[in-house]
């Protein structure tokens, strides 16, 4: 094993975590949370993680490698189908699957296929009731006690992920179900996303950020180039791709505001989680069929799904 991925303590751990749930369940603040920084992008939006980024998460001697799968739902679209294929590629060798549920929303249509497919499954089951902050005690207790009743569910935390509420103690239980293992990474690296892909996913975190509703999930950003600059900088050309002609001026804004603005954020946001000034450059392009473009599928993380 290389010395520079073994940690300094004797007796390590290290293990792979599923984190699923229904679109918009709170997946990739809590990975966020557990790993102590931003790996994943978060949105008000359902369904903007479409690829299966691992967060990596420290606690004592213990790695744990979260995999932050797409929301699971009723795949339509090959874009659809795609993301719930990696959702579920990313439970098949973890060592212990954690649900995450929102008790305000619940989102019952896409919980009970979930609570199906969990039912069979050998891996050790833990249940996360999110939005413990903004929940009421009572429906909380009822729900929780619904769910473990149905699912051999080894624990249940109640968390929030916003806040920070009970992870600590979810982290805690987490790093003890690791198997005895040497670190998979690098005691530094907090994700197993190159740079280039997690800069596409903070500049679409803002377009869907500032988009809202005015654009469907008809995008992607392209990586182009990413180059070192010599004084340090970061030069980061990307492609927003869109499905058609009618979506471009929402994109660009009167005069380009949207998007000098939305390059603006994500710029700010890239710069801080490299630790280097950004030079971010976005041009907008119209391709119609770019989700049947396995090209496009590979760059953005995702298997060729037919």
């Amino acid at each position: 094993m290389d010395s520079n991925i073994t940690p300094p303590q004797a007796d390590t751990s290290c293990g792979l975590v599923a984190v699923i749930g229904a679109p918009n369940a709170g997946k990739s603040t809590l990975v966020n949370q557990l790993v102590g920084q931003k790996v994943a992008i978060t949105s008000a939006k359902a369904q903007t993680t479409r690829a299966r980024l691992l967060g990596i998460a420290l606690e004592g001697s213990t790695q744990i490698i979260l995999v932050d799968t797409p929301g699971i739902f009723a795949p339509k679209r090959r874009l659809d189908r795609a993301m719930v294929s990696a959702a579920w590629e990313g439970t098949v060798a973890a060592d212990a699957v954690l649900l995450v549920v929102d008790p305000v929303k619940q989102r019952r249509h896409e919980l009970e296929p979930l609570l199906e497919q969990l039912k069979d499954r050998k891996e050790r089951k833990l249940l996360a009731l999110n939005k413990v902050d903004i929940s009421k005690k009572e429906p909380l207790l009822t729900l929780a006690q619904d769910l473990a009743g149905r699912i051999g569910f080894e624990e249940v935390f109640f968390i929030s992920a916003l806040t920070g509420d009970g992870v600590p103690e979810l982290k805690a239980h987490l790093a003890k179900a690791m198997p005895p293992s040497p670190w998979h990474y690098p005691e530094d690296q907090v994700s197993d996303a190159s740079e280039r892909l997690l800069a596409t996913e903070v500049t679409r975190e803002q377009l869907y950020r500032q988009l809202h509703e005015e654009l469907p999930y008809d995008c992607a950003v392209r990586p182009e180039q990413y180059l070192q600059r010599p004084d340090g900088s970061v030069e980061i050309h990307q492609q927003i791709v869109i499905a058609r002609d009618s979506q471009k001026p929402i994109v660009l804004g009167k005069h380009g505001t949207r998007i000098k603005a939305i390059g603006e954020a994500a710029r700010t946001e890239l710069a801080e989680m490299l630790g280097a000034p950004v030079h971010l450059y976005l041009h907008v392009k119209v391709d119609e069929r770019w989700q049947d473009s396995r090209e496009i599928f590979e760059e953005i993380g995702l298997d060729w799904v037919r």
